[in-house]
C-alpha cells in the first residue's frame, strides 16, 4: 500500500475525530491524486494486545507502507489515547523514517488540544517521521470538519 493512510486513534470507530482526520486525509489527498485508507483502532479491539492478530499486523504494514500519514487522537487525560500508543508501540524504532506524518488532535479546549498535539508529535517524530504541524481542534469547531481540513492542507502546500 502507499499513498495517505488515516490513523483515527479514537475508541470509538467512526468518532468526529475519525471524520476529521479523514477529511485532513482527503484534502491532502488532492493534490497527490490518491486514495485514503483509513485504520479505525478502535476495531481492532483486543487483537492489539494479542501477538500474531491479523488486523492488527495489517493496520501496522499500512502504517509502515504509506507515502503519508494523518494521525489524529482525541485528548484523554492530557494527551493521546492509550489505543493509539498501543498501535504504535508495535513499530520498530525508526518505523516512520522517510514518511510525512500530520498530527491532528482534539479535545474540549484549545490548551488541551495544543499540549497533546505536541505530545503526538514528539511520539511521531521519535518513530522517525517528518512531522508536519499538528492540527489541534476544539471541539466546538469539529461541524466545520471539512473547511477545516481545506483551510490546513492550504496552508502545507498541499
Amino acid at each position: 500500500m502507499s499513498g495517505i493512510v488515516v490513523v483515527s486513534g479514537n475508541p470509538r470507530p467512526g468518532s468526529r475525530t475519525s471524520g476529521l482526520a479523514t477529511a485532513v486525509g482527503g484534502a491532502l489527498g488532492g493534490a497527490l491524486g490518491g486514495a485514503v485508507a483509513v485504520v479505525e483502532v478502535g476495531e481492532l479491539g483486543p487483537g492489539l494486545l494479542t501477538p500474531g492478530d491479523a488486523a492488527t499486523a495489517a493496520a501496522v504494514t499500512a502504517i509502515r507502507e504509506a507515502d503519508l500519514l494523518v494521525v489524529a487522537t482525541p485528548t484523554y487525560k492530557g494527551s493521546y489515547t492509550g489505543v493509539l500508543k498501543v498501535l504504535l508501540d508495535q513499530l520498530p524504532a525508526n518505523a516512520l523514517a522517510g514518511k510525512r506524518a500530520v498530527p491532528v488532535v482534539t479535545a474540549g479546549v484549545a490548551p488541551q488540544a495544543a499540549a497533546a498535539a505536541a505530545l503526538l508529535a514528539q511520539l511521531l517524530g521519535e518513530l522517525g517521521a517528518d512531522v508536519a504541524p499538528a492540527l489541534p481542534v476544539v471541539e466546538g469547531d469539529l461541524p466545520d470538519s471539512a473547511a477545516l481540513a481545506e483551510k490546513y492542507a492550504a496552508a502545507l502546500g498541499r
